[in-house]
Parts: C-alpha cells; structure tokens; sequence
C-alpha cells in the first residue's frame, strides 16, 4: 500500500490535483465576527475577497488539536503510513500542534508511522511540495525516498509574491501603520518572499504596478541563473486577479519558455492576510 500523503488547506492546491494523487486535506479556520469557519467547507475564497473588499476583517486559527488527534487515530488504526506536510511553522502554530498531537497519539497507538515535515512554505510554494511528493508517493516510493525528496524540495522551493493594496499586511501585522500610510500614498507595491525559516520577508518596493511584473520577472531570472524553468510546472496564485495572473503567465512563458503551469486563486486563509489583487510565482532554483 503506498505512503498517504496529509497536508492542509494552506498549500492551495486546486481540487483536482488534491483528488488526482489522492491527497488528504485538513482544513485551518477563518473567523468572521466571532463565528468560525472551515476554509474551503464552509467558507470560500470568493467569499473572503469579495467581504474584504466591502470592508469585511476576516481572522484566522490553526488546525485545532482535536482535529489531528481524530485523524492521527484514523490513520493509527488502519494502520497506514502516513506523510504529513505541514504549513510553514514561520507562518502559523500548525507544525507545533501536530508535533505535540503526534506524542499524544502513539502513547495509546505506539506503532503509529507518521512522518512530520515542516514545509517552510505557504500557497503554491507549500503546494508545489505537497504536489511533487503526492505524485512520488503515488509511484510507490519508500518513506525514505519521500522524505529526502520533500526535503530537497523544501530547500529549492522559492516564493516572489506582492499585495496589490499593503493595508492587509498591516493589518496581518507584516508591516507598520506608517509603511501602509506611505506606501498607499505613493501607490508603492511591495515585492516580498518566504525565506529559508519559512518567514514573510520584504524583498524590495516598487513604484506602480506597471513595472511591478517586470520586477518579478527579473528576480526570477536572478533566483534561477543556470537553470532551466522549461522542466518545471510553475504554480502562480492570485487573490481574485486571474488577469494579472495570466499576463504573468504569458511574460514567464515568453521569457523563459516554460510551457506547465498551475494557476489557482489563494486560499481563504492566506488571502484574509494578504488580501484581494496578490500575486504570488513559485519555483524551484536548482
């Protein structure tokens, strides 16, 4: 029987895929005024953004114990191997919970094969990893070889992202009430990426959407010096801005003649922080 692999609605993956290699999906919590919500089971993306935008606050939680100790149990009982890649542990308390479950669990069921693995990624950077190791584990590899990979993975993996209004980060506490006033003011458009501790870290600003997917595409470039992206299937994401996103497809496509692409719009609970008109590209620099 091949290794399960688990993962959680944090890596954005679109439907399909998750149904194609049989991927096993826990979802986080976003908050609306007190009450609580499954992302994606109660609550969807279209509905976050389109509340944002008429001046809706919208929270977010992690998966709860109760949720991991339930599906550790399942997977215990059966007696399956199971993989689970977490979101990163620099953006949410996911990792740590589950670890702390994980403990919980094998003293009642000791013989529970549950590999933890810390992502360090978010959105499609979290999503190409959980894909890549699904389709291994899907080809019958050993837990070994998915492990190795999905570390190989981790480590390559690069996110270059923008927020197309910087008031969300604020809010998300990613940057100061002055830096959201200015950059408002100056219609400045932060560039920024996921660094080696899994973290949100501001990159550079630039002046105007205009030059802003030219930016992006020569940090692409930067990030990929001896590398051919043509081998790759590069994820974008977007908070409802399929246009900008194709156009970005179209640039990565006429500069680099890469062919694969996913394009799927981020999820509920990443886009509560970032917000509608985000634009994320992930790829791998080796």
């Amino acid at each position: 029987m091949n290794i399960k692999i688990l993962s959680d609605s944090a890596c954005d993956l679109p439907q399909e895929l998750i149904d194609k290699y049989d991927i096993d999906i826990l979802p986080l919590i976003v908050t609306k005024d007190g009450k609580e919500y499954l992302e994606e089971i109660d609550i969807s993306s279209d509905e976050v953004y389109k509340g944002m935008r008429n001046g809706e606050v919208y929270k977010t939680a992690q998966i709860p114990a109760n949720t991991f100790q339930n599906k550790f149990e399942e997977y215990a009982k059966s007696g399956r191997k199971v993989i689970y890649l977490a979101f990163s542990s620099g953006l949410s308390g996911t990792y740590q919970t589950s670890l702390l479950v994980k403990d919980n669990v094998m003293e009642q069921y000791p013989d529970l094969d549950l590999e933890i693995i810390d992502t360090k990624a978010a959105s499609g950077g979290f999503g190409s990893i959980v894909l890549r190791v699904a389709k291994l584990a899907k080809e019958g590899k050993s837990k070994k070889e998915l492990i190795d990979a999905a570390n190989l993975y981790i480590n390559t993996i690069r996110h270059i992202f923008t927020v197309d209004n910087i008031e969300y980060l604020f809010r998300g506490g990613r940057v100061t009430r002055t830096q959201a006033f200015i950059g408002g003011i100056l219609n400045i458009k932060p560039i920024l990426h996921v660094d080696e501790k899994g973290k949100l870290v501001p990159l550079e600003k630039v002046r105007g959407k205009s030059k802003l997917l030219k930016r992006m595409l020569q940090l692409i470039e930067e990030e990929t010096k001896g590398v051919n992206l043509k081998d790759q299937t590069i994820i974008i994401t977007h908070g409802d801005d399929l246009k900008t996103a194709s156009k970005m497809k179209e640039l990565i496509k006429e500069k680099f003649g890469v062919e694969k692409f996913i394009i799927n719009t981020i999820g509920a609970t990443i886009g509560a922080h970032s917000g509608p008109g985000t634009l994320a590209v992930y790829f791998y620099n080796q």
